[in-house]
C-alpha cells in the first residue's frame, strides 16, 4: 500500500501535458489531450496489449482487442475499470464502452462511450486524445462526470509518464 501511495505522490508532483476541455453543449462531453513522447506504434502497443497496459495502468489487466473484447484493469479488493471495446482501427481509435467507478452504480451500467485517438505529431511523439461521451442528466450523472474530468486525466498522465520514466512500479501482490 505504501508504493501506490508513493507511486501516487510522484504522479501528482509531475504531472504531464493534458488538458482538460469540458464540453456542454451541444452534448455533454469530456475531452482530453495529451502528446505522449512515444513514436505511434509504441503508443498503441502500450494501449492495446496486456502487457504494455501493464507497464502504466496497474500490474493486472484485460486486453482482448476485437469488438466486444476487455480492456479492462483489476484493482485490489475487487474493483474494476475500463471497459468493453465497441470497435477499433488499428493506430487510430479505439471505441469503448466505459465502465464509471462502483461510487457510481447507475452511470457504471448504463455506460459511457470513450473514444481514444492515436496520431502521430512527429516520428517520436503521439497525441492521444479521449473524448468521453454519453452523458445523462441527474445527480450522479453529474458527479462521475467531474470525478472522471479528473480521474481520465489522471489516466493520460500515467500513459505519458510511461514514456519519459519507463514502466510504472507497480507494487507485488500480497499473499
Amino acid at each position: 500500500m505504501r508504493s501506490l501511495i508513493v507511486l501516487a505522490l510522484a504522479l501528482a508532483q509531475a504531472p504531464a501535458p493534458v488538458s482538460v476541455t469540458k464540453i456542454a453543449s451541444p452534448e455533454r462531453a469530456l475531452r482530453f489531450e495529451a502528446t505522449v513522447p512515444a513514436p505511434l506504434d509504441d503508443v498503441w502497443t502500450a494501449f492495446t496489449t496486456q502487457e504494455g497496459l501493464a507497464t502504466w495502468l496497474w500490474r493486472d489487466v484485460r486486453v482482448d482487442l476485437r469488438p466486444g473484447g476487455d480492456w479492462v484493469v483489476l484493482f485490489p479488493g475487487g474493483k474494476t475499470g475500463g471497459g468493453t471495446i465497441v470497435s477499433f482501427a488499428p493506430k487510430r481509435r479505439i471505441t469503448m464502452a466505459a465502465m464509471a467507478p462502483e461510487q457510481f452504480p447507475e452511470v457504471r451500467a448504463q455506460r459511457t462511450t470513450a473514444v481514444f485517438e492515436f496520431e502521430a505529431v512527429t516520428p517520436d511523439s503521439t497525441k492521444v486524445t479521449l473524448t468521453q461521451t454519453g452523458w445523462k442528466q441527474g445527480r450522479e450523472w453529474d458527479e462521475a462526470y467531474e470525478y472522471l474530468a479528473t480521474g481520465n486525466a489522471t489516466l493520460l498522465q500515467q500513459l505519458h509518464r510511461r514514456f519519459v520514466s519507463g514502466p510504472l512500479p507497480w507494487p507485488k501482490p500480497q499473499g
